[in-house]
């Protein structure tokens, strides 16, 4: 499989914005297109992010949800563009995206991975896309190829486990993703270190609970973050951070209220609020052991005055600005 069969350079096109707008004070102004087909490319050695697009929706076809996934890399992006830079000297790229074709998710999620190893080969932190959480699975596999014997723990904010059992032929789907990396794990004598943030009980069956008792799986209930205080969620993240040395954190957008974020495959009224998810991220970001991070399920046919756009590229604000990498130097 040569996974360039799957990958999309990236586009100028979604990177505009008004002409009024002092040069580098918004996104469109610093964004550097980076075509990680070129053999010659040479990033700078200044710590940097890419974005890279997870265009799929089969994950969430399998699952049985409702589609339209595919198009949330690009509707973000335009989102993106016009939101302001509060920090100098700032490097982010865009990388193009990682199209599913013909249905074939396990060969996307595999070139998914191979572009995100050759991100990280080259000391660039991903911020990927998605397309449905099926994103995570792929996205693994590159983290995996690039620190294969260092422990990494994941964090999940998301109201579901998504360790659904596979499906026929051991095919996967956007509900599997974490079984996968389980799975993997113990194939590899590898430790699971698999927390989630924003479970909902009434989106779970009792045997996805069962599964992550298995698997010794962390939880923190939407509702422990509704009604605790600062110290549980503080407590449960940090946890996290000193067992191990690299964290990957996914973000599913249905881990929040349908009146945040409407355009996701599976809305929830009772979901979290933006200002209850932030302050974990910004925690996370600021520990200097973030390796990836990804955003998946906004659909963008479902949003409401693009309010779920909106909120994903705040969350990418709020990584650029707090994320500290782990050479010790912060953006």
């Amino acid at each position: 499989m040569h996974w360039q069969t799957y990958y999309q350079p990236p586009q100028s096109t979604p990177w505009q914005g008004g002409p009024d707008t002092t040069h580098g004070s918004c996104f469109f102004h610093i964004i550097q297109l980076l075509n990680l087909t070129q053999p010659d490319w040479t990033p700078i050695s200044t710590p940097a992010f890419a974005i890279l697009g997870f265009r799929c929706d089969e994950g969430v076809k399998r699952n049985l949800g409702r589609a339209g996934a595919m198009d949330g890399p690009t509707v973000i992006r335009k989102t993106l563009a016009t939101l302001p830079i509060q920090q100098k000297n700032i490097i982010i790229y865009d990388a193009g995206d990682i199209s599913c074709e013909n249905d074939d998710l396990e060969q996307a999620q595999q070139a998914l991975g191979e572009a995100v190893n050759i991100l990280l080969q080259h000391n660039i932190t991903p911020i990927l896309l998605g397309g449905g959480h099926e994103i995570a699975w792929g996205h693994y596999q590159g983290i995996a190829k690039a620190i294969p014997d260092e422990k990494l723990g994941i964090i999940n904010f998301d109201a579901h486990f998504d360790m659904r059992p596979l499906l026929a032929d051991d095919k996967g789907s956007s509900g599997t993703p974490f079984l996968q990396i389980a799975n993997a794990h113990q194939q590899n004598n590898k430790t699971f270190d698999y927390n989630c943030i924003g479970i909902q009980p009434s989106g779970n069956i009792p045997l996805l609970f069962t599964t992550m008792q298995k698997y010794n799986g962390n939880v923190l209930l939407a509702e422990d973050v509704q009604l605790s205080k600062t110290e549980k969620y503080s407590s449960f993240i940090n946890n996290v951070i000193q067992r191990n040395r690299w964290l990957y954190v996914t973000i599913c957008l249905d881990v929040f209220a349908a009146s945040d974020a409407p355009g996701v495959s599976a809305p929830q009224v009772l979901g979290l609020s933006p200002w209850q998810v932030i302050p974990m991220v910004r925690l996370l970001a600021d520990s200097g052991k973030i390796l990836s991070y990804d955003l998946a399920e906004y659909s963008p046919q479902y949003d409401i005055d693009n309010r779920t756009a909106k909120l994903a590229a705040n969350l990418i604000f709020e990584i650029v600005h707090h994320h500290r990498f782990a050479t010790g130097t912060s953006t």
